[in-house]
């Protein structure tokens, strides 16, 4: 198999100047743990779960790992 096999569908991206609680949204609603960053259509970074548990409220956190593992 390769990866263009398992590549289907549109990728989920946010750009590089969403506010922090759309990519939580973004990422919610998609049920996903990581997130590339898009400036100029270049991939300019990666957000993951780790990165969210780092700089937002416990309380934030806390709602997004609810969505994302249930």
């Amino acid at each position: 198999m390769t990866a263009g096999h398992l590549a289907q569908g549109k990728p989920i991206t946010v750009d590089a100047d969403t506010d922090s609680e759309q990519v939580l949204q973004t990422m919610r609603e998609h049920r996903i743990r990581r997130v590339p960053v898009i400036d100029d259509h270049r991939l300019v970074g990666m957000i993951s779960e780790a990165d969210l548990a780092r700089h937002l409220d416990e309380q934030q956190v806390g709602k997004f790992v609810e969505a994302v593992c249930a």
